[in-house]
């Protein structure tokens, strides 16, 4: 086995783990692009885009449970957002997820820069804070529609190898009206339930290479740990500019690759 590369990813998941703690993005947002662009950068491997979809499902499972723990920890998880909209990501995840394995990496790498292009623009939409205090227990929102938004995310998210953390903050913030801190907390939970079953479909697909997928978990827990216990200490404005600027960038980057094939 390739050491200098089974190194890299293990800094990558540390890197990648720290924030998706700190942002409540379950990691695949940062992981994809950072397994595409640099292990080839570094000259120490290379992996396609169908590949990375698969191991970065298996990230984001680690990153979420670790960073779910913290937030609970720190009271910023809603349980009824984790059952209503975890379960229905978690359907729509194992359809997704499955159904890559019959579709083109071009495909799958269009989708997700089309996602993260769209959640970004929304994300820079100022927005006052409303409910900041309220217990997560007490929270009030429109669950069916939360329901429909979810298994629509979850069925995206699955075919690309992301349960769709960066979709979900900005429809939960903007169109169901919840808190920043309960939407960071909770979303880790929901996409926490979609990578069980995205990871499930990736692993009855024969998609993950297993030792890749493990040498990211290695850096991923410690990394979300850490994130999460630093995002609690953020100012809410800010951590929705750095959610919505590193949406942006890895969005464009994306479609930079599509159009031009590089």
């Amino acid at each position: 086995m390739d050491l200098p590369f089974l190194t890299t990813l293990v800094a990558l998941g540390l890197g990648g783990g720290f924030l998706s703690g700190l942002l409540g993005l379950g990691g695949a947002i940062f992981m994809i692009p950072l397994l595409l662009y640099v292990p080839p950068l570094l000259g120490v491997g290379h992996l396609d885009m169908k590949q990375v979809a698969a191991i970065s499902m298996v990230q984001v499972l680690s990153a979420s449970l670790s960073g779910l723990i913290i937030h609970h920890k720190n009271r910023f998880v809603s349980k009824s957002l984790l059952l209503y909209m975890g379960v229905c990501n978690a359907i729509g995840n194992l359809a997704g997820s499955v159904f890559s394995k019959h579709t083109k990496s071009d495909f799958l790498l269009a989708i997700f820069a089309a996602m993260a292009v769209i959640a970004s623009i929304v994300m820079f939409i100022p927005k006052r804070e409303q409910g900041e205090n309220i217990p997560p227990d007490e929270l009030q929102y429109k669950k069916p529609l939360a329901c429909f938004f979810s298994l629509l995310i979850g069925s995206f998210g699955g075919m690309v190898g992301a349960p769709g953390a960066f979709i979900y903050i900005p429809v939960m913030i903007y169109l169901l009206n919840i808190p920043t801190r309960i939407v960071i907390g909770s979303t880790l939970g929901i996409v926490f339930l979609g990578a069980i079953t995205g990871t499930i479909g990736k692993m009855a697909t024969g998609q993950i290479i297993w030792p890749y997928a493990i040498a990211l978990v290695i850096g991923t827990v410690p990394g979300a740990q850490f994130g999460g216990n630093v995002s609690k200490k953020v100012n809410t404005k800010y951590l929705r500019l750095a959610i919505a600027v590193i949406i942006a960038i890895t969005g464009l980057r994306m479609w930079y690759q599509v159009v031009t094939g590089q």
